[in-house]
């Protein structure tokens, strides 16, 4: 009986206090909410698309509960959503805070589409009431109208313009006989996996300050100050099929890919299969440019980040000039050195290979990464030469390397460890005046930012400014 009575008591004691902290819920009006932050910001919305989902973060200071009479939007006709303890809408009441606890509540936006093409402004508030008292945080987003492309067949020459962006889902294909013109400053945004497919031909040529992005369509960040933009693989890259010819892309910003830019075998090189200038390329799962048997040239040009090379050269006549070859890549290990060169030797075509070796010239370049330079140390018996280049190697001048300069770092502005990728020089950088004009040419007289080079040229794509006094 002694032992039944204490579990009796027990029980009562443990309803009690259960009681206790269940009614222990304060009604003074002094109390206030504090929150994560005063602004819930969404980056650029895609009319009729949702986006991620944004998280505001609720606490209770105080050390009784508190119970929010009303959770609700300020807008009855908000384009804003809200998720509170596993529900979803705008409107919410008698919602509990325990002393010192919290919740969390989730927000997303849905903007339909308007006749807009300036990105426009939408605002809400998220309105508290709590004992009397009013608090409120602000959440707002920048609503886009977009053109949305699926699986766009180009069959007759098309022009895309700055308008509007273009969310590519699946592929643009450009068929034999038709040309894309890209204008300057237009923004193609690519879907998971899609792809921008060449057999006709691509005319997509910018300006200084009117870059042309070619980009995955995720706005959205993967950490608090890091977009998804540093994020490869976010779609499958572009690809010149073996029967184009005569494409050019000039300040263009390609960035974020599987497969980088692909340039199928033609074995022709008396037609020019491509024609890079003042364009960066970069970010990239596998090669950022790679070329089968073709005639491709670049000019002023930045290849950086890849699991791979940052250029993959196999046969094919190419002319490099004033370019950086740079590779910080951030999410795997680097697997091939920047710049690889493959069916170059005499002793290539003895596997029975019809195609023409390669001959290549790069010239007041750049080329220096976390991977090694090039896979060919020794260029002897081949037409590849590399005139006026700063290497990261130690080595020294012989037939096929001119006027290098060896074991040297040219001082970039990147910080890869705080996730900022700028090949521009540091005024103490080596290369500066480091290159020979009378192999300036006439494409790159003036670099991606619009500067005319200086004579002599620092090496790689960007010229050298230095800061205002």
């Amino acid at each position: 009986m002694r032992y039944l009575l204490l579990l009796f008591a027990s029980i009562l004691a443990v309803i009690g206090v259960q009681s206790c902290i269940s009614d222990d819920f304060t009604t003074s009006p002094s109390v206030r909410l504090r929150f994560s932050t005063d602004t819930v910001t969404f980056d650029t919305v895609f009319t009729n698309l949702g986006t991620p989902t944004a998280r505001l973060k609720v606490y209770n200071p105080d050390k009784k509960g508190v119970s929010i009479s009303s959770i609700r939007f300020a807008d009855s006709e908000t384009e804003f959503s809200m998720n509170v303890d596993g529900v979803s809408g705008t409107d919410f009441h008698d919602v509990e805070i325990r002393g010192g606890d919290s919740i969390f509540i989730f927000i997303e936006c849905y903007i339909p589409e308007s006749r807009q093409d300036e990105p426009f402004l939408v605002e809400d508030k998220i309105l508290f009431s709590t004992n009397g008292t009013e608090q409120s945080v602000q959440v707002e987003a920048y609503g886009q109208n977009v053109t949305r492309l699926r699986n766009v067949e180009v069959t007759a020459d098309m022009t895309l313009t700055a308008d509007r962006p273009y969310v590519v889902f699946d592929s643009l294909t450009v068929r034999p006989g038709a040309t894309l013109h890209v204008e300057p400053g237009t923004k193609l945004l690519f879907h998971d996996k899609a792809s921008l497919v060449v057999e006709g031909r691509l005319e997509a040529v910018g300006e200084p300050g009117k870059l042309i992005d070619l980009r995955g369509d995720r706005l959205d960040k993967v950490l608090p100050d890091v977009g998804y933009d540093i994020m490869a693989g976010q779609w499958k890259g572009v690809r010149i099929a073996a029967g184009s010819f005569d494409n050019r892309m000039e300040y263009c910003n390609m960035r974020s890919t599987t497969d980088g830019l692909r340039i199928d075998s033609t074995a022709d090189l008396t037609r020019q299969k491509l024609t890079l200038v003042n364009s960066w390329l970069h970010n990239s799962q596998s090669t950022v440019l790679s070329s089968l048997y073709a005639k491709v040239d670049a000019y002023g040009c930045i290849f950086s980040e890849a699991a791979g090379a940052v250029v993959k050269l196999t046969g094919g006549l190419h002319d490099f000039s004033q370019c950086t070859l740079a590779n910080y890549y951030l999410f795997s290990v680097i697997y091939e050195p920047l710049l690889t060169l493959h069916h170059l030797f005499p002793e290539d075509n003895i596997t029975g290979n019809p195609n023409p070796l390669m001959r290549a010239t790069f010239s007041n370049s750049i080329i220096y990464g976390l991977a090694s330079d090039i896979n060919e140390g020794d260029l002897a018996d081949s037409e590849v030469y590399l005139r006026y280049v700063s290497m990261k190697a130690a080595g020294s001048d012989d037939a096929n390397f001119i006027n290098c300069l060896w074991d040297c770092d040219p001082q970039f502005e990147t910080i890869r460890e705080d996730y900022y990728f700028n090949y521009r020089l540091k005024p103490d950088s080596p290369v500066i005046g480091a290159g020979d004009a009378s192999l300036t040419a006439p494409p790159t007289l003036t670099d991606i930012d619009g500067l005319r080079r200086a004579t002599p040229p620092a090496l790689g794509a960007y010229s050298f400014r230095p800061a205002q006094e």
